[in-house]
């Protein structure tokens, strides 16, 4: 007679393998599916065309950790005294990851860090920080504006393809423009330039960066690995290696948060659509004179308007605590809602097409009414 708990332990073993080879099976499949790379980078205004079929190996090398999701905590009794009060935590106050404590004077830090004013000594280290706002037109002689928004577009891509955080694409462009700002290019090194820039930010954010052998690549190897590590070197020397600094995504993260704070449940589509609105800003040279807290509070403010366009996009919290009144937020509010509205960069089509997916819930097919009323950018009073 067969012993019961050998049987018992045949199934689960037997169970076990087979969710093994289901595993490697899955695996297998992802390796050897193909990946989709871009081709050279045309010195026209127009979008990029003919993306060629790319190699496994990038497939089989890249390791993204896994975002852990955030934890949900069930609401808790609170002491009890005179009645039993159900209140919700704040997930914020007991993760020490969310730097509840000191989460002010970071901002605080980051935006000094990004004023362009050297008015002041302490500031004096901070400014090289910057872009100059008309490089293209008093540095660059051979880099037009649609030479840079054909260059952002495509990078958008490339980031898409080999899964690079938002960060790291921020970065690159701030590195892109910060270079432009100090040195004459020539257009063919332009693609370079951004490879390189790219190379520099993924070495800053990501956990397992492309290899240079891979930005080598994807631009069809019109540029040798010798070629990159150069314009790497000349880029890191440039910037004299000051890699870390605010950006538009860095804002909008604190923004966001307190927007979703007048939802019950986290309101995806907002967020979303604050993120496609950001990355557009990208896209137009023009947005370089703002700073990044601006284009991030006017983001915010113009994705709460297109959701939500009969109510006041803005109020007394958010102004205390982006710095900037409704007034202030005009120009930048206007741009953006060109930008979203395809008449600034309507040829560049990356950023769109990438936010028309199902995951980001198809925000870049959102319209918005043609016209803000003047009334929403009156400076608000505290209630």
């Amino acid at each position: 007679m067969a012993d019961p708990e050998n049987n018992c332990g045949v199934r689960v073993t037997r169970l076990a393998k087979k969710r093994a080879m289901e595993a490697i099976g899955s695996q297998l499949q992802l390796a050897n599916k193909k990946r989709v790379v871009l081709g050279e980078l045309s010195n026209n205004a127009g979008p990029l065309e003919n993306p060629k079929v790319g190699s496994d190996r990038l497939q089989k090398s890249k390791c993204r950790s896994k975002k852990v999701k955030r934890a949900v905590i069930p609401a808790t009794m609170a002491v009890k005294e005179d009645e039993t009060v159900v209140e919700k935590i704040d997930y914020a106050l007991i993760d020490p990851q969310m730097c509840e404590a000191y989460v002010s004077d970071i901002y605080e830090y980051l935006h000094n860090m990004e004023v362009r004013n050297n008015a002041t000594s302490s500031l004096l280290m901070e400014v090289k920080r910057r872009p100059m706002v008309d490089y293209i037109e008093k540095v660059q002689k051979d880099v037009s504006v649609n030479m840079r928004g054909v260059l952002v577009d495509w990078l958008v891509e490339v980031a898409e393809e080999y899964r690079l955080l938002p960060d790291t694409l921020y970065l690159t462009i701030s590195y892109i423009d910060r270079f432009l700002s100090a040195n004459v290019l020539n257009r063919q090194r332009l693609q370079l330039l951004g490879v390189s820039s790219m190379l520099i930010a993924s070495k800053y954010e990501e956990i397992s960066p492309p290899h240079t052998e891979d930005f080598c690549y994807i631009t069809d190897n019109t540029f040798t690995k010798q070629e990159v590590v150069k314009m790497e070197a000349d880029v890191l020397k440039t910037l004299k290696f000051e890699m870390g600094n605010p950006t538009v995504r860095t804002f909008l993260r604190r923004f966001t948060r307190i927007v979703q704070e007048d939802y019950d449940t986290p309101n995806l589509q907002l967020e979303f659509l604050s993120y496609y609105l950001a990355e557009l800003s990208l896209l137009d040279y023009i947005c370089i004179k703002f700073l990044p807290s601006m284009v991030a509070a006017s983001v915010t403010f113009l994705s709460r308007f297109i959701l939500e366009p009969m109510s006041h996009p803005w109020n007394f919290a958010l102004e205390k605590l982006s710095g900037y009144k409704p007034s202030d937020l005009k120009e930048c509010v206007q741009i953006l809602n060109d930008l979203h509205s395809s008449k600034r960069a309507g040829n560049l089509v990356a950023i769109r097409e990438k936010y028309n997916q199902h995951k980001f819930k198809c925000v870049s097919g959102l319209s918005s009414p043609p016209v803000i009323p003047s009334s929403f950018f009156d400076d608000i009073k505290e209630q």
